[in-house]
């Protein structure tokens, strides 16, 4: 076997090799020596991602919620008092809200004019200030609890009246129902947000298709920071996957329904991090090694060109990755005679640099160490080492650039409807930190920082 006989020679002259070969048969073939290959699995590959927090920055300004109040309390009300043996009638009609914020509530303050009839019509001014503790529901509702109205005048006839008929109350009352059952829906907002998020992303890469997933597990929110405006922070905690080739997702009773929200003490603000796990089978990777190959082909030798390698396969071993490729082609001239034909075998482990997935410590088994220390008699046997590690490279940016789209623009968008709400999403950063070899796949992951932000009203109006 060529492995074999060439292996006592060393780095000799072209001429030494021409007689050693000149023994052999025409038709030389080496047995195949190699790194055991992992039973095969019928399973997919498995991203098995780790939960993170797509962190959800909401801000509703102070002129959105005073539009939302005047839109859910009466503008205008009436009703009758008894007076000196007869009832009397009075109406009213509230002004617009004016918002504040003070010791952590929300501070509403409005002016009533009011038509009395007391011995005669009197026109009367109210001043409402009502106060309330702004929550979120587990219905995705801001809400105002612990509301208190008070109504009170300067007009002394007014406060006779009040004490006779208790006019106060007759406006207190319909405010403080209404204000009570008041709700701001931000369902749509977040609604929309973990839809798109839920929503599977097909990923063109080469000839395959890769699928991006952030399946939407939970919902967190933050307490509520007021700051002429209510700010909170949601965290939508998801579960993040890449898959190369694209694999059919489980059907799932509750995809697309929003699970409600859960009141947490503390969520890490600004920007989050999404670690993505992204599993490509090892296919993937000996067709990114064949697009090196000229016409399946792949000649190295300057010395004799008719000698080339084809057919890469790549699979795992003991953590590492092996890389066996088929060296054949005719060895004529100076006395050789032969024609070369079988598999060398090449073995490292897998790591990312720039986002390009590469094996540097590719190195030849002991066996076809010794047939390429015998080889570099007639050419460099190291180029064979050097071309398949450059051929061995599997540019992931493609996969990466799927997932900042997937975090970035799916995360801008506006609601629908009257309530108006903006939501941008924006990408910071991407990062590798880490490559693992599995028996049936490759698992590399990939860390996202990105930031999201809602606003309402929208901040460009």
């Amino acid at each position: 076997m060529v492995d074999r006989v060439v292996s006592h020679f060393g780095p000799i002259a072209p001429i030494a090799l021409a007689f050693a070969l000149a023994a052999l048969p025409a038709c030389a073939r080496f047995g195949p020596v190699y790194p055991s290959r992992p039973l095969a699995s019928p399973g997919s590959p498995q991203a098995d991602p780790d939960p993170a927090r797509v962190v959800l920055h909401i801000a509703l300004g102070s002129r959105a919620l005073a539009a939302a109040l005047d839109d859910a309390t009466p503008t205008t009300g009436e009703g009758t008092f008894p007076l000196l043996g007869s009832d009397r009638h009075y109406t009213w009609e509230r002004g617009p809200f004016g918002v504040e914020f003070a010791q952590g509530r929300v501070v509403l303050t409005t002016k009533v004019a009011a038509v009395v009839d007391l011995l005669k019509p009197v026109r009367a001014s109210f001043a409402v200030r009502v106060v309330g503790e702004p929550v979120v529901s587990a219905a995705y509702a801001v809400r105002l609890q612990s509301v208190e109205v008070s109504v009170t005048s300067t007009d002394t006839s007014v406060k006779l009246a009040d004490r006779i008929a208790d006019v106060y109350a007759a406006i207190e009352e319909p405010l403080t129902a209404r204000l009570k059952d008041f709700a701001y829906d931000l369902r749509p907002l977040v609604g929309e947000a973990s839809a798109r998020l839920a929503r599977p992303l097909e990923l063109p890469v080469g000839d395959a298709t890769a699928c991006a997933r952030l399946r939407v597990l939970e919902i967190e929110a933050a307490p509520t920071v007021l700051a002429d405006g209510i700010e909170k922070d949601l965290a939508i905690v998801v579960a993040p996957s890449v898959t190369l080739p694209c694999v059919a997702a489980a059907e799932d009773d509750d995809a697309g329904r929003l699970p409600p929200l859960s009141n947490v003490a503390a969520l890490t603000p600004g920007p989050f991090t999404v670690t993505v796990p992204i599993a490509a089978k090892y296919d993937e990777l000996t067709r990114a090694m064949s697009a090196a190959f000229t016409g399946g082909r792949l000649y190295f030798s300057t010395d004799y060109p008719a000698l080339y390698l084809e057919a890469p396969e790549v699979y795992e071993s003991q953590g590492a990755l092996v890389l066996k490729m088929h060296l054949r082609g005719a060895v004529h001239g100076l006395g050789i005679d032969a024609d070369l034909d079988g598999d060398i075998y090449l073995v490292g482990h897998p790591s990312v640099v720039d986002n390009e997935l590469a094996v540097p410590d590719l190195e030849p088994t002991i066996e076809t160490r010794s047939l390429l220390l015998s080889l570099k008699a007639m050419t460099d046997g190291d180029r064979i080492r050097d071309d398949a590690r450059k051929a061995l490279r599997l540019d992931i940016g493609a996969r990466l650039h799927g997932v900042t789209d997937k975090l970035g623009p799916e995360l801008t968008f506006r609601t629908p409807g009257p309530a108006l709400a903006c939501v941008a999403g924006h990408v910071d950063r991407v990062a590798v930190t880490g490559v693992f070899a599995h028996a049936d796949y490759l698992r590399v992951y990939v860390a996202v920082t990105g930031r999201a932000r809602a606003t309402a009203p929208c901040e460009t109006e």
